[in-house]
């Protein structure tokens, strides 16, 4: 006698939400926004997200055992609304940073990065609490370590045949050519083979495609988003996301001095921003 097996379960039956928090789910609104999942202790949140339709991201938290786990902690779920994707992106990273919660890794530490600066035509690594990101110096890269910047001068340099030497990697004798002229990988700027002027030129060339945009602003200015049933200016100096408000008014109060760089901050705007896709309010 033939006796079908029982129908397997699937994930959404697995991890299904907990009944408390079912009503707080039914109330979060199919837009673009922040939400933040609380714990017992609400001085430190569990997990904070975004989205363009909140209310589905919510729901799509039933996708592993991990993310199950973090809704059995979960006591209440709240949000903030945004015009858009933008403003749900700087204030997540913002959030993030400020609050520390439980389960986000990404976002939550301002990390002091490196860049490359032209000094006088050689390369020099520089750290963003040293540096003015925000100035009319040309920056090349945006490294999580001195070794990481290194490591892309090394293979500009194998990548162009230029000299080691010259690029600050190794020791150059003083009226020596350096190893690799001598097998013919350094182009010879070292030893006269080259003029220094092509030499650097080469350089500038190569490390181009890396170039950091300088804040093309004396101060802060809004970016304005306009949403569906929303307006929010978001207001940004420096590189840096200082708030968003409805009214010019309002955003012009936001504006301060930040120091060091946000990179998080920069990934989000720099192309929005350049780009020309919103409209920039000069406050």
């Amino acid at each position: 006698m033939y006796v079908p097996l029982p129908a397997r379960r699937t994930e959404a039956v697995h991890y299904a939400y907990p009944r408390h928090l079912r009503p707080q789910i039914e109330s979060l609104p199919r837009a673009p926004g922040v939400y933040v999942f609380h714990g017992e202790d609400e001085r430190v949140p569990l997990y904070i997200g975004k989205s363009v339709n909140i209310r589905q991201r919510v729901l799509d938290h039933l996708r592993t055992p991990e993310e199950a786990r973090l809704l059995r902690a979960a006591r209440r779920i709240d949000f903030t609304r945004t015009a858009g994707d933008l403003g749900a992106q700087l204030l997540e990273a913002q959030q993030i940073k400020l609050r520390q919660p439980v389960h986000n890794k990404r976002l939550r530490r301002r990390r002091q990065l490196c860049s490359i600066r032209l000094l006088c035509g050689r390369p020099v690594v520089v750290h963003s609490h040293e540096t003015p990101f925000a100035s009319t110096d040309r920056l090349y890269g945006l490294f999580s370590s001195r070794t990481a910047a290194l490591q892309a001068l090394r293979a500009i340099a194998d990548d162009n045949r230029l000299c080691y030497g010259l690029v600050g990697i190794e020791r150059l004798a003083p009226g020596r050519a350096c190893f690799r002229a001598a097998i013919d990988r350094c182009a010879g700027a070292c030893c006269g083979r080259e003029p220094l002027a092509g030499h650097g030129a080469r350089l500038e060339a190569a490390l181009e495609a890396l170039r950091v945009a300088t804040w093309p602003y004396a101060g802060a200015v809004g970016i304005v988003e306009d949403g569906p049933d929303l307006t929010r200016i978001h207001v940004v100096r420096d590189w840096h996301y200082l708030g968003s408000a409805p009214t010019r008014a309002r955003a012009r109060r936001l504006d301060r001095v930040v120091e060091g760089f946000d990179n998080d901050g920069y990934r989000i705007l720099v192309e929005p921003l350049l780009s020309g896709r919103y409209g920039i309010m000069l406050l």
